[in-house]
């Protein structure tokens, strides 16, 4: 089941990390029990063998068919795993939902910061209508009541280069850092009355971010089926 067929007389420390981890779970399944509990048990792996062995654990537990309950303070190892998420906060649970949900619709500022990253506008209400410094925003549905904070994501702000779709947002402002990731560029963009956004972009031959460098005014574009209202938190 856990793929170490021909590892029998093999001593503890020929095992690799990786190896020791399949050890550990066959153990734990061998009597088949209705409830798995796994308590960070790739946090001492290296990146590269953590994330297969979370596709490993992922195809293991398709195959059991058995609940598991899996406690990990990484994000994106949540995200991967999970059919559901429960993120909990001081011993309180502050959301249980699809992982999709929880990333794209958070019910708060803990949840959106804690899950992926995050920049936050404050935004003006008026009954069903909301602005950011006078322009009017396209937005999803709001909350029922109360002051509002925008929640975006990096990788759902575009850099505009041509007619802009009549369902987006735009942002101006001016470069004043990129850094270069490999696979994206991340770039902060201060906008007129100060407030900073970050845009991640694809580095693919032709993205409008090719042109762009520090100090370049440039209009960023937020989808109004991303833009996510959450209630604002004072102080």
């Amino acid at each position: 089941t856990v793929q170490l067929g021909g590892y029998g007389e093999r001593r503890v420390s020929q095992l690799s990390g990786g190896q020791k981890q399949r050890v550990a779970l066959a153990r734990a399944i061998v009597f088949s029990p209705r409830i798995l509990l796994m308590d960070e048990p790739l946090s001492a792996l290296d990146k590269n063998l953590r994330e297969h062995m979370q596709i490993e654990l992922r195809h293991l537990h398709e195959k059991l068919g058995m609940t598991t309950v899996y406690v990990t303070h990484d994000q994106r190892e949540a995200l991967t795993m999970s059919d559901r998420i429960a993120v909990i906060n001081h011993g309180r649970l502050m959301q249980l939902d699809t992982p999709r949900t929880i990333y794209e619709r958070p019910a708060n500022r803990f949840i959106a910061e804690f899950i992926g990253e995050s920049t936050f506008l404050q935004v003006d209400r008026d009954g069903d209508r909301v602005s950011f410094s006078g322009s009017e925003l396209k937005t999803g549905a709001l909350p029922a009541q109360g002051k509002l904070s925008l929640v975006i994501r990096p990788e759902r702000l575009s850099v505009l280069d041509g007619p802009v779709p009549e369902d987006t947002n735009v942002f101006s402002g001016t470069i004043r850092e990129m850094v270069y990731q490999g696979d994206t560029v991340l770039a902060y963009v201060t906008l007129a009355d100060g407030t900073d956004l970050t845009v991640r972009a694809g580095t693919r031959s032709g993205e409008p971010i090719e042109k762009a460098s520090v100090g370049d005014k440039v209009e960023l574009g937020l989808k109004s089926a991303d833009a996510v209202l959450i209630p604002r938190e004072e102080g």
